[in-house]
């Protein structure tokens, strides 16, 4: 990669997110300060000389009252009814219970739980090859830990895994880390580097010699075969001196005998 379009996309990485942040936060501002109460309030409560600025100071001001107001609601018994009501009511929509669900998993992993929830882990999905994914706090009835591998760079679909628990590596990473090494598809700089060594390549010299021995080796099985070959007349595979293959001895071998035996 060249060095503008490294520049380029460095700097594309820094500004989305932030482009993205602001958008959201002007969306947010916009809606709420379109709401009638606040225009009727303004004229009422508002000093004339804090006019420009009263729209923000009393939309971040009903927005935290809404809030925690739904927060306190939740830890009722009705504001837990009320909640399983409408997660049932949106997930029976095909297309707007996806956008529902990825949106209040990235709040819950964002805003709630506890490290350990939380905490990036290695997964070898095959030999050689390891994944990030993030603790659930979740088991299976067989002991199995559950996972979260989100997709990169769009962490709000992924991959829900059941594995052993010896089959995870720690990361020793914050979910920060993780998080931005995942959402900058892996260009962003991390704490904690992971240790590379070089390959060493195998001696040529302690190669070069082993293949002259193999070399060595099977020129002497060929010149064996050779040898052991008969001439004219005498079965192949035969020796001089081997007994044939009907039991009577080799032209050789009757030589041998007809010495010994003649006075």
């Amino acid at each position: 990669m060249s060095t503008w379009k490294r520049d380029f996309a460095s700097g594309l990485i820094v500004l989305a997110p932030l482009l993205v942040l602001l958008l959201v936060i002007r969306w947010i501002y916009i809606y709420i300060a379109s709401i009638p109460l606040i225009e009727a309030l303004q004229p009422a409560i508002i000093p004339e000389a804090l006019l420009p600025v009263s729209r923000v100071i009393i939309a971040v001001a009903v927005l935290t009252t809404l809030v925690l107001a739904v927060g306190y609601l939740m830890r009722t018994t009705f504001g837990r009814v009320a909640e399983s009501a409408i997660d049932d009511t949106i997930n029976r929509i095909p297309a707007l219970r996806v956008v529902y669900n990825a949106s209040k998993l990235a709040v819950e992993t964002a805003l709630s739980g506890t490290d350990e929830l939380q905490s990036p882990v290695y997964l070898e999905t095959w030999a050689g090859i390891r994944m990030t994914a993030f603790k659930t706090g979740k088991k299976t009835r067989d002991g199995k830990i559950v996972l979260f591998m989100p997709t990169a760079p769009n962490i709000t679909t992924g991959f829900v895994i059941e594995v052993e628990p010896e089959r995870i590596e720690e990361t020793g990473e914050t979910v920060e880390e993780g998080m931005t090494r995942i959402l900058s598809a892996g260009f962003a700089d991390s704490a904690h580097q992971i240790p590379v060594e070089e390959e060493r390549r195998p001696d040529a010299g302690g190669s070069g010699s082993a293949d002259r021995s193999r070399s060595t080796a099977g020129s002497g099985m060929n010149s064996q075969r050779t040898v052991d070959i008969g001439g004219p007349g005498r079965p192949t595979g035969e020796s001089a001196g081997e007994p044939g293959t009907d039991g009577s001895g080799g032209s050789g071998g009757d030589g041998g005998r007809s010495g010994v035996d003649s006075p």
